[in-house]
């Protein structure tokens, strides 16, 4: 599923913690989930808004949550409020959905003042390298474009939208050329798809200011 793959990448498998800022992780799995429902036919992004085309429910039961979300809401369909409700645990539902399928552990840590924190992050050297996979296998079909199907389009834009490009593309001489190609890929997607990239991108660029006010 599209939003695992981008949970993987933008989390440090040693540590579970976010590649960057968490807000904008947050809006990136969300972004990711609308996404699967776009894919699979089920909603439609257009004039940043969410309409439901098809009730049919999705295989998958995060895609089916989301969806009866989008159904029993129908006066909102703002895409940009969408995002920001879904983001505050999309990386919970994310993370569990991983969980089930076991591609990660659930392991928790202990804060100040009695506190924990959970996180999904991979513990055995299959889990370790099945996320070590999810960056290489991109940053190699960035470099040959031609063989990306439409979803992993989305997932490099996604990539690029929440600032996680040098994190993937990190060695400059040999990815020099995915970089280049990032900005094609993103412009060359089906509108409803480059529709939510561009919010989330710019959800993204309103929290991160907002946080340094």
């Amino acid at each position: 599923m599209l939003a695992d793959q981008y949970f993987l990448i933008s989390h440090e498998d040693r540590s579970g913690r976010t590649r960057v800022h968490p807000r904008a992780i947050g809006l990136g799995l969300a972004a990711g989930l609308v996404a699967e429902l776009t894919l699979l036919g089920r909603v439609r992004v257009c004039d940043g808004e969410v309409a439901v085309v098809n009730r049919a429910t999705p295989g998958d039961a995060l895609a089916h949550s989301i969806l009866e979300l989008f159904v029993a809401q129908p006066q909102h369909r703002e895409l940009h409020t969408w995002l920001a409700y879904l983001a505050q645990d999309a990386a919970v539902k994310v993370g569990e959905r991983l969980l089930r399928s076991g591609a990660v552990e659930s392991v928790v840590r202990r804060r100040l003042m009695g506190s924990s924190q959970t996180f999904y992050m991979p513990v055995n050297a299959d889990q370790r390298n099945g996320a070590a996979w999810a960056a290489a296998r991109l940053a190699n079909l960035l470099v040959d474009p031609d063989r990306m199907d439409i979803a992993d389009k989305m997932l490099a834009s996604l990539m690029l939208a929440t600032g996680l490009t040098r994190r993937v593309l990190a060695d400059f001489p040999v990815h020099r050329r995915g970089i280049t190609h990032l900005y094609t890929i993103a412009e060359s997607l089906p509108d409803d798809l480059r529709t939510l990239i561009e919010h989330t991108q710019a959800s993204v660029g309103s929290v991160l200011a907002a946080g340094r006010r």
